[in-house]
């Protein structure tokens, strides 16, 4: 199995499509930055990633610092570093003015926001995934504010796409379900953007993803995830990917930015976290199962990634109060 497929196994995800919204041109959407958004999308969340879908017209979107981009029907746009960003129909639009806060639109039933001119019309559908942050680092570290990729050109993007409309209609149906389908459609969505975005070579090859797509890298990364408490050392690695110790360590500080020794105490902390937030496994098989050998090593390493020892972080991040767990 792949590194981004045992990645997104084992780490939870959350998503949401959020918004539909329907434009006449002129018009100007101003979307405030992600950790302003986070709390009324996602409370609990650590980290949350927005993009939307374009679903009918086009229209353009601009960051401060960067050129406008234009969009089509297809394209979905994620913002990795969660940036305020501005989505109207032509660039240099204004907001417009006295519109609804987001708190606002978020109370409505459905969740739909519509305006503008009168003109030509564009539709759009507003998603986020809720995330770890150390797992949102990891994936989306190296790749631009803005990433744009269109799903109609990916095998799954007429389905998908298909799949959003269904959905969306069935949640303002009064059968229950719909907001549970529309959650695991973007989902969905979310990883078809990264695998699209892996396969495009216009892209600046660096970071997590980038290393996924590498024959050497890629290898490396999937034998660590695949076995993360196996006792790996550079030469074991490179032997298992058929390359050279030097070649690997080169390669994996390229795109990864870090060793490969480094990224495997990175993973087996970031797996520990995710067993002791939504699990009750004690602290001794936590840290067998990512690798250490006493409680003491992992909780060494525990507390120099996480700042607090593991049953303190576990106490202050677990999912369920102490009552429900027990």
């Amino acid at each position: 199995m792949d590194a981004l497929s045992q990645t997104l196994r084992v780490v939870h995800l959350a998503g949401a499509m959020f918004l539909q919204a329907r434009f006449t041109a002129p018009w100007c959407y101003q979307s405030p930055r992600a950790d302003v958004a986070a709390p009324l999308l996602e409370p609990q969340a650590e980290r949350v990633v927005i993009f939307h879908l374009i679903t009918e017209g086009e229209c353009f979107v601009e960051m401060p610092g960067e050129p406008p981009m234009r969009l089509v029907a297809g394209d979905v746009v994620l913002f990795p570093h969660g940036d305020a960003h501005r989505m109207s129909s032509e660039p240099g639009l204004a907001p417009a003015s006295g519109g609804a806060p987001l708190a606002q639109v978020l109370s409505r039933r459905p969740r739909m926001l519509a305006y503008g001119g009168g003109g030509a019309p564009t539709k759009l559908v507003c998603g986020y995934l809720a995330c770890d942050d150390r797992l949102a680092r990891m994936l989306l570290d190296g790749l631009p504010g803005l990433l744009r990729v269109n799903v109609r050109g990916s095998p799954a993007g007429l389905w998908l796409e298909a799949s959003v409309r269904y959905a969306l209609a069935e949640a303002r149906s009064p059968r229950p379900g719909g907001a549970g389908v529309l959650a695991k459609l973007a989902e969905v969505l979310f990883i078809e953007v990264l695998r699209l975005a892996m396969q495009d070579t216009s892209r600046p090859a660096a970071g997590w993803l980038a290393g996924v797509g590498d024959r050497i890298v890629g290898a490396a990364l999937s034998a660590m995830h695949e076995r993360p408490s196996h006792g790996w050392t550079l030469d074991e690695l490179a032997h298992a990917v058929h390359s050279s110790r030097s070649v690997v360590a080169e390669r994996f500080q390229e795109l990864v930015g870090q060793s490969p020794m480094q990224y495997l105490t990175q993973w087996r902390m970031l797996l520990a976290s995710n067993l002791l937030r939504r699990s009750n496994v004690p602290l001794a098989q936590v840290a067998e199962e990512v690798g250490y050998l006493t409680d003491t090593a992992f909780s060494r390493a525990f507390r120099r990634e996480f700042g607090l020892p593991p049953a303190a972080w576990r106490r202050s991040r677990s999912i369920a109060p102490p009552a429900e767990r027990g």
